[in-house]
């Protein structure tokens, strides 16, 4: 069980440092506006906007990268607290800009903390 709940963590991780280098990167590019579905002009203006957003996105990988080396209790702490703050991040984005988010990135974290839970 500890072993599947790490690579769920391991898998929302990557997927937010995904996030970070599509909003901070290919924000503005053919990719970042297909993913996003935006305008050239709007991904132009938008884009320190979104590179601010692609940082924290960083943050939250980084806090999930460091739960899965950190020893025991704080893994555990780390691995809540960061699932928590990725759950409810998704839970906003879907309630203001679009339902997508909740299955993108507050599912894959409610799974990985149902495991993380389960097998602490």
């Amino acid at each position: 069980m500890q072993i599947v709940a790490h690579v769920l963590v391991a898998l929302v991780a990557v997927v937010h440092a995904y996030f970070l280098v599509l909003e901070m990167f290919l924000w503005d590019t053919a990719r970042g506006r297909k993913v996003f579905s935006t305008t050239a002009e709007f991904s132009k203006e938008s884009a320190p906007l979104a590179a601010n957003q692609g940082l924290y996105n960083g943050f939250l990988a980084a806090g999930l990268f460091w739960s899965l080396f950190a020893s025991d209790p704080v893994s555990f702490q780390i691995q809540i607290f960061f699932l928590i703050c990725v759950i409810v991040a998704g839970a906003y984005g879907a309630a203001t800009v679009n339902r997508r988010i909740l299955l993108v990135q507050a599912v894959p974290a409610a799974v990985a903390l149902g495991f993380v839970l389960a097998a602490g």
